[in-house]
């Protein structure tokens, strides 16, 4: 595998006028990438520096054979996806973006290619790699309500329940300790934040009162994400979570999706086992590793 074989530009269009169907044609994989590729797409275009490197957006292409075969994308908060590779482009790719002046802050892929990247990463800059991020991938493979079905109905939010959404997202941030999001929420840039532009359905009790919420991205590829699923933690146990994610998931289905897919924390065995009950199936495992620059080297 040859630097050459990557193919970098700052120019979405262009990107994805080469890599979209790639990305297409496995969507449940590819899911992250659709969905932060297209809200890049329709963000401002603009063009920077950033302390990290030498430019604030860039998506890369690997072809072989004139195919493309795998893509990266770093977005102007310093994080690069990447889709599955070998050990070898990974160690290929990593050489590439250091000879460039590239500095990421963190990496994100399914495991074995963050992994093999973050240690070449290290190899080639002295970059301390540091796990931050475990989470199983499942897609719906067939929608099964649970049973019994707690009591409730399902009710779409609306633009009257936009301070519940967001108390509600920086709750579950906290939860899962995801700091730039909660960072985000309290800095006012919910635009800037990662739940912007999803569309949000509580579960509500018969007297009307929100028990759980559930969101899904916008249809990309015949794609569409779950996410997040939260449920206060005094009104768990309940059934509500299982009754809203079989809401958004049937959504989802009903607008035309393909491919319907949620992330899980390895470490929640009942949220595992509600989504596995409800029809979805595990896919793969994903990873991120964080950065530390001018740290000492482990061992």
């Amino acid at each position: 595998m040859r630097p050459d074989d990557w193919h970098l530009t700052e120019d979405v269009d262009v990107f994805l006028a080469r890599a979209g169907d790639f990305l297409r044609s496995r969507p449940a994989l590819h899911n992250t990438p659709l969905t932060d590729i297209d809200k890049l797409r329709a963000g401002p275009r603009t063009r920077g520096t950033d302390p990290r490197g030498p430019a604030a957006t860039v998506f890369g292409r690997l072809e072989a054979a004139g195919q493309v075969r795998a893509i990266f994308y770093r977005t102007p908060r310093g994080r690069l996806g990447l889709t599955p590779l070998s050990a070898e482009q990974a160690g290929t790719l990593a050489a590439h973006l250091a000879g460039l002046g590239h500095s990421p802050s963190n990496v994100i892929a399914d495991h074995d290619t963050a992994t093999a990247f973050a240690e070449a990463w290290q190899r080639h800059t002295g970059a301390v790699p540091v796990p931050f991020w475990r989470t199983h991938l499942y897609r719906l493979r067939g929608l099964t309500p649970p049973q019994p079905r707690p009591e409730g109905r399902g009710r779409v939010a609306g633009e009257q329940d936009h301070e519940h959404v967001v108390r509600w997202c920086r709750e579950f941030c906290v939860d899962v300790g995801e700091n730039v999001s909660i960072a985000a929420i309290d800095a006012g840039s919910w635009a800037d934040s990662r739940f912007a532009g999803r569309h949000f359905t509580f579960w509500e009790t018969p007297d009307g009162i929100p028990a759980s919420m559930a969101a899904a991205t916008s249809m990309v590829g015949g794609m569409i994400r779950v996410d997040p699923v939260y449920t206060p933690s005094h009104l768990r146990g309940r059934g509500y979570a299982g009754a809203v994610t079989v809401e958004v998931s049937r959504a989802a289905l009903a607008a035309g999706a393909t491919d319907v897919v949620l992330f899980t924390d390895p470490a929640n065995p009942t949220s595992n086992a509600l989504y596995q009950r409800i029809g979805y199936v595990h896919v793969a495992d994903f990873t991120g590793y964080e950065f530390s620059y001018g740290a000492p080297e482990a061992g």
